[in-house]
């Protein structure tokens, strides 16, 4: 066996002991040993794709959906700088990947050989830990180091602050295993006896301290973007009566939540006559400028960190969002204030008003869409939200789609939302879905949906492409075409003499062109009764809603006018 095949091995078997199960690999040739390594062992399902970026959001939303770690391999030069922007969104939402990017070994290097780039550090601060691994010498101790790198990686990677780590590996040819190399590799490579790792894993993190509330009758609990369990946070709402106000990708819009907070908290007269004492937020609230203001206007604002998934050291460092920096305490877990129990949980006229408002709003937002019998981009994102099935997982893309959720969906439980809220970037959406969608069906999840803007998803129309033989997932992804760039016709450039070009953006492209090149089935729906009929169906999919930018921009305008009625209408 020549030394690059041994390396490459050994890595592989021993992250499949510290738990890989998922790969991805984008094609090339000085990474062949990585790649073959990979397809090689039984315990490790693979995916392949033709493009690095594709491939690097394919291996986001598999760890995103499994909260495992996946690994993801490309040769070098521009094919890991193509890997960059999926690490930005793996550190900016605690996502554990791992980055294996093949190398030239050092004599190649700063020589004018061919496909080489500096690969050291390449993608600076954004990972939880960088190493190079080195040739593969064959001296004593080779195998010891390499399985001790592995589990350090394992555990950067999956550790306290879950993130992206990057491990470049470089290897000298011969690069394929039945090709002798100049040196014979003899040292043995097994790991330790029984699978398991070489370094064996920390137990159970112990359960942080919670902080003890303080009792405050208008207090706010606000639930951000995070992968936590939103749980302890509705049972807080429950006890104290404290409204929750929950994005959607924070899972935690159940019964007994605020559904139309966006809505109310725009409302002159309700904000202005519901102003905090008191906020507690967890995740990372900075999907509306709405909840922004609204931060800014509490006297005290608890923040809870990662820590509330149970690590206490999130609390020590600088792991908790705090978007408007009013902050006034970083805790780990939290508790109910003292007097507040079971048997007692309370009910005050600051809650009573907020329950009266949801209920007035609800009643005047579903009233304007369901006024209509044609699709809206609002009411997609709210009967998309309610009528997927039990079990579902539905990704939202960035944009407009994850603010028309926002806006309408219904308090409901039993629906997984996904999205890449770190960065908020439109590219690789259709790539991270795709790996969502994988993962939660390994885990015997069922449906899977994406919603998704025409930008997305043509930024990203290689996420569609997946070769014969590869997995497959079941997911509908509807597409809102609306001929551009949605998201800037509700806000300021959209008075601009150059908005159309420079904003709006327009394509001209059908999404039936774009399922016609993939080779995927195609849909559309214009009119709101079709949608159940239109998302059923088996594997990949695309379902199109064609809307006019101009006319969402002033149903939403209409929207916000009815919530406003009905809440001056209560007094």
């Amino acid at each position: 066996m020549n030394p690059s095949t041994a390396l490459a091995r050994v890595l592989v078997d021993e992250l499949v002991r510290c738990g890989l199960a998922e790969a991805v690999i984008a094609p090339g040739s000085r990474s062949t040993p990585l790649a073959l390594a990979l397809v090689a062992h039984p315990d490790v399902r693979v995916h392949v794709r033709i493009d690095e970026r594709s491939a690097s959001f394919l291996a986001l939303g598999l760890a995103r959906a499994s909260r495992c770690p996946v690994a993801v391999v490309c040769t070098s030069g521009t094919a890991a700088a193509n890997f960059h922007p999926a690490v930005l969104e793996a550190d900016e939402s605690g996502v554990p990947l791992l980055v294996l990017t093949a190398d030239r070994p050092p004599e190649l290097r700063g020589t004018g050989a061919n496909q080489t780039v500096d690969q050291i550090g390449l993608y600076g601060g954004a990972v939880r830990m960088f190493t190079e691994v080195g040739t593969a010498d064959a001296v004593p101790g080779m195998v010891a180091y390499w399985r001790s790198l592995a589990c350090r990686v394992w555990g950067a990677a999956s550790g306290g602050r879950p993130g992206p780590v990057h491990v470049n590996v470089a290897f000298r040819d011969p690069l394929t295993p039945d090709e002798p190399g100049p040196v014979d590799w003899t040292e043995p490579l097994e790991g330790r006896e029984g699978g398991r790792p070489w370094i064996a894993r920390p137990g159970p993190r112990s359960e942080p301290v919670p902080f003890a509330l303080p009792w405050c009758e208008r207090g706010v609990i606000v639930c951000g973007d995070g992968d936590y369990d939103p749980v302890p946070f509705l049972a807080l709402a429950e006890l104290t009566g404290w409204p929750l106000l929950a994005e959607p990708t924070s899972n935690a819009r159940r019964d007994g939540s605020v559904s139309t907070y966006r809505q109310l908290l725009a409302c002159p007269a309700f904000a202005a006559g519901h102003v905090p004492e008191f906020v507690v937020s967890v995740g990372r609230p900075n999907l509306s400028r709405q909840v922004s203001a609204f931060l800014r206007r509490a006297e005290r604002h608890v923040v809870v960190t990662a820590g509330a998934a149970g690590d206490p050291r999130a609390a020590l460092g600088n792991a908790f969002a705090d978007p408007v920096r009013t902050a006034t305490d970083v805790v780990a877990a939290v508790a109910p204030p003292e007097g507040v129990s079971w048997d007692a949980p309370r009910r005050t006229d600051w809650s009573r008003s907020w329950r009266r408002a949801e209920e007035a709003a609800r009643g005047a937002l579903d009233g304007v869409l369901d006024g209509e019998e044609w699709v809206s981009e609002p009411r997609l994102a709210r009967d998309l939200a309610s009528q997927a099935p039990a079990g579902s997982l539905l990704f939202a893309g960035s944009s407009m789609p994850i603010r028309d959720l926002d806006a309408t969906m219904r308090s409901r439980c039993g629906v997984r939302l996904v999205g890449n809220r770190g960065v908020s970037g439109i590219d690789g959406t259709v790539s991270t879905a795709v790996g969502a969608a994988l993962a939660h069906q390994r885990d015997g999840g069922g449906q899977a949906f994406a919603l998704l803007g025409d930008l997305a998803m043509l930024h990203d129309q290689n996420g569609l492409i997946i070769g014969p033989g590869e997995p497959r997932p079941k997911l509908a992804v509807v597409v809102v075409n609306n001929d551009g760039g949605g998201i800037f016709s509700g806000l300021e450039q959209a008075g601009h003499p150059d908005f159309e070009r420079v904003f709006g953006t327009p394509h001209g492209v059908s999404m039936e062109q774009v399922a016609a090149v993939s080779g995927v089935p195609y849909a559309r729906v214009e009119w709101a009764a079709d949608l159940p009929k239109a998302l059923m169906g088996e594997g990949l999919r695309i379902v199109e809603v064609r809307t006019d930018r101009q006319g969402g921009a002033a149903l939403r305008r209409r929207l916000q006018l009815a919530v406003d009625g009905a809440v001056e209408r209560l007094g």
